[in-house]
């Protein structure tokens, strides 16, 4: 078979190479038949080339690392990737977790390569006012080692909103007006102003926050290396300061140190315990004004029953419904759990319900909200709030629905299997038993009628506990 030729433009021709590569696929054309090719002529395969050639579908990962590597320098790097999209959709879907494969290794390498080139153009760019402009107009010079300069442009568009501004490179040239970007040609070096009258005042301010204490040249070059130096009017600075740092530290060192005055603190405790909540109206305030602690959230879902139950019920966190309602246990498993507490003769208006966790956490799939479990350190964040719940409604017992209100209430993770039934949580008696969605996610009707059944005689122990006087002494723990 003859070799096929793909002629792209210089620089990173995204646009093109997604072109070129439907093309290919529908054409069902291997690697090994195309030869990838660089040009300042413009692309052989723009829209009207590719046809009517269908997108090609490939994972999200996969397209977001092509954005990234068509930005790199090597003149490879489109047959690189057209192998790993020709090798995705030809039975290697997965191909992208294996890390020890040398495409998926060398692409890899290309990749962080470019994210290390935008990161220090981020970092490394220093404007200068130009000269001779009637109106205020500044410009900056960077040599980037990668095609980066069009994805690197809306970080500085977004930063420097209110300038007029240029940056210009080897390889092109990007002008914000304060209202679009502007791609141009190369320029040169000479083009940018070689120095401002504000860039003394940066080298005083960098000057005056040097510590010479943590003077590390080796870290600070690999961090900033020198090749940027020339363009950065700080760096001017930095041979007198590390010059000047041992002098420096040893009169630190020689300064008598001085000791804080102290203070009673008896009128700061005071004024942090008045702080506190004194009603979980006052609680829910805060937690309200807090936000989720995960982007996502309708509302905060609060506690619903007596402000003194005899029962506390703790849940997981709301789910879709308990976010779009604002109440705890309104959802598929919510009703279950009524249900079953109405037939262990449990009146859900005489017991409180609340969540370890405040927030719905979820993944949008389509138009659906699919319930995502919290992590430990999410637990971790709203557990301060529920003891404080547990202080305010003072209630004679506590009840663990599954595995997530367990930790929260004891701060370990420990399997239901081993913990359900009668238990303690600090000052609380207790109880441990299965959170009502588990039953719902049970395989078969036999699987469910016998965890329900289990789950309702929790309920009526439950039940019992609290309407007699628990007993003192020795109980089965789930934790301390």
């Amino acid at each position: 078979m003859n070799l096929h030729c793909i002629t792209l433009k210089t620089g990173a021709d995204l646009q093109n190479f997604r072109y070129a590569v439907r093309w290919l696929i529908a054409e069902e054309l291997a690697p090994q038949h195309v030869v990838f090719e660089i040009d300042e002529a413009p692309a052989l395969f723009g829209r009207d080339v590719a046809g009517d050639a269908p997108p090609v579908s490939i994972p999200k990962g996969i397209a977001r690392l092509i954005e990234q590597v068509v930005c790199h320098s090597d003149p490879e790097r489109y047959a690189l990737l057209y192998q790993l999209v020709w090798r995705v959709l030809n039975g290697e879907r997965d191909l992208l977790e294996i890390a020890s494969d040398p495409l998926v290794h060398r692409i890899d390498l290309m990749a962080r390569s470019v994210r290390r080139d935008l990161h220090k153009m981020h970092a490394f760019v220093r404007f200068r006012r130009m000269g001779g402009e009637d109106l205020e107009r500044f410009a900056a010079w960077f040599e980037p080692e990668h095609f980066i300069l069009e994805a690197a442009a809306p970080f500085f568009a977004d930063r420097f909103r209110s300038m007029d501004w240029t940056i210009l490179t080897p390889i092109g040239s990007v002008r914000w007006d304060r209202a679009a970007l502007t791609f141009g040609p190369p320029a040169r070096r000479e083009d940018a102003p070689a120095e401002d009258s504000f860039e003394e005042g940066w080298r005083g301010y960098y000057e005056s926050v040097f510590n010479p204490a943590r003077v590390n040249p080796t870290a600070m070059r690999a961090k900033m290396p020198k090749k940027y130096w020339r363009n950065m009017p700080e760096t001017a600075a930095i041979p007198g300061l590390i010059q000047t740092a041992a002098q420096c530290v040893d009169r630190m060192i020689e300064q008598e140190a001085t000791m804080p005055t102290k203070r009673t603190p008896e009128r700061a405790l005071e004024a942090m315990w008045d702080q506190e909540p004194k009603s979980l109206k006052e609680l829910n305030a805060i937690i309200a004004k807090a936000g989720p602690l995960v982007p996502g959230a309708t509302q905060a879902v609060f506690g619903e029953g007596p402000a003194h139950a005899e029962i506390v019920f703790v849940g997981e966190q709301p789910g879709d419904q308990e976010d779009v309602q604002g109440r705890p246990f309104v959802g598929p498993a919510g009703k279950l759990f009524t249900k079953a507490m109405t037939e262990a003769e449990i009146d859900r208006k005489d017991v409180y319900l609340t969540n370890a966790v405040k927030h719905f956490k979820f993944e949008q799939r389509g138009q659906r909200r699919i319930h995502s479990k919290p992590t430990a350190g999410e637990v971790k964040h709203y557990r301060p709030w529920l003891m404080k719940e547990l202080e305010l409604v003072k209630p004679k017992l506590v009840v663990a629905l599954g595995g997530t209100a367990l930790l929260a209430l004891t701060g370990k993770s420990t399997p239901i299997s081993r913990s359900r039934g009668r238990a303690r949580f600090g000052p609380y008696e207790g109880y441990v038993t299965v959170h009502p969605s588990y039953l719902l996610r049970l395989p078969d009707e036999a699987t469910k009628r016998e965890a329900y059944e289990a789950f309702l005689n929790d309920l009526r122990r439950i039940h019992d506990l609290a309407q007699a006087d628990l007993e003192t002494g020795e109980l089965p723990l789930a934790a301390e």
